[in-house]
């Protein structure tokens, strides 16, 4: 990846930096200098991805521990905001804990940093805001239409961070994820859960247990009835974000808030993936078609210009590198997190 040099970053605060993303930020950060301090109440975290890192245990919307975390880091240069519920079926059942845990805890935590001269935050949002136009291609300016609880709250987020921004010293830009999959290159974290939900999760447990593995919902309008998702490596991820962070002044400029997706800018198909995965599996999976979940979009794609253009950012990673990289990290997922 090529080098940038904007703004000067040294540490970074990594709200659910025990999380999943969270965790392969920190762990990019590590390899290039930055220094991460974790913030995590290991309600879905792992206290095992922050080991050997600075770690604080604890909630966002804690402020009495927000203000221990800057006194005694004060050279905190910008925060990740990472921490959040994300299983979408859940928050279909339970919208009042999503909606206090991703949006309520987060205005929180917003007001905390500025009252600690934080005024550099990168938000982790998601490509499931958007409602897709008829090629389920989504650009930053596609309209929005979430379908879940879930994909609600961080659209609720973005509108009320760039309402903060315009009256406080703040600057917040949203990067929206399209689907992470893979795991850290070095294996040094991955997914936490053992039975992960998502269709990547789903296929490594039908190979482990040696059962098909189930396509939900099988009559959307995309080009084979599965649903069209961007499977972007998680490593991308993390890259996109360290670079996020080294150009986020000369990015964000006189703009309080900024938005900007990242994907690969391919659609993939369920059925694509069972075939990919099937390409790089040591055990081919069978698939059986089943019921959409409730919630579930028929899918969308990046169209990820933006990213280029301000970032200098493209996915690097393919599809069968993350499949790969996933079932490498299955492997060894026990040994790392005995639970």
């Amino acid at each position: 990846m090529e080098s940038h040099s904007s703004t000067a970053v040294s540490k970074v605060l990594i709200t659910g930096g025990a999380g999943f993303i969270g965790s392969t930020i920190a762990s990019a950060c590590l390899d290039r200098g930055i220094t991460p301090v974790i913030l995590d109440n290991l309600s879905k975290g792992r206290r095992e991805f922050a080991a050997g890192r600075i770690f604080y245990e604890g909630d966002i919307c804690d402020g009495a521990l927000m203000d221990k975390v800057f006194a005694e880091h004060p050279d905190i240069d910008a925060v990740v905001h990472c921490a959040a519920l994300i299983i979408v079926p859940d928050s279909v059942s339970d919208p009042i804990t999503f909606y206090r845990g991703n949006v309520a805890k987060s205005l929180d935590m917003v007001a905390h940093l500025i009252r600690n001269g934080c005024t550099r935050m990168i938000f982790s949002s998601s490509a499931s805001i958007y409602s897709p136009g008829a090629d389920l291609s989504v650009a930053e300016d596609s309209p929005i239409g979430p379908l879940s609880p879930y994909a609600r709250t961080k659209a609720v987020c973005e509108d009320m961070f760039a309402d903060i921004t315009v009256a406080e010293p703040i600057k917040i830009m949203s990067l929206r994820y399209f689907n992470p999959i893979g795991a850290d290159p070095k294996l040094r974290t991955g997914l936490q859960l053992r039975e992960p939900k998502h269709a990547i999760g789903q296929l490594v447990l039908a190979m482990q247990q040696g059962v098909p593995f189930r396509i939900t919902g099988t009559d959307y309008p995309t080009r084979d009835g599965s649903g069209i998702r961007d499977y972007v490596h998680v490593w991308d991820l993390a890259e996109a974000h360290l670079i996020a962070l080294q150009k986020f002044d000369q990015v964000m400029g006189d703009h309080g808030a900024e938005a900007i997706n990242l994907g690969t800018g391919r659609g993939t198909s369920v059925r694509e993936l069972v075939a990919a995965f099937n390409s790089v599996s040591p055990t081919p999976v069978t698939a059986v078609d089943a019921p959409r979940r409730p919630g579930d979009p028929a899918g969308a794609y990046a169209r990820c210009d933006k990213a280029a253009e301000l970032l200098g950012w493209r996915a690097r990673f393919s599809i069968a590198e993350g499949i790969a990289d996933s079932l490498r990290w299955a492997e060894v997922r026990d040994e790392v997190m005995p639970d």
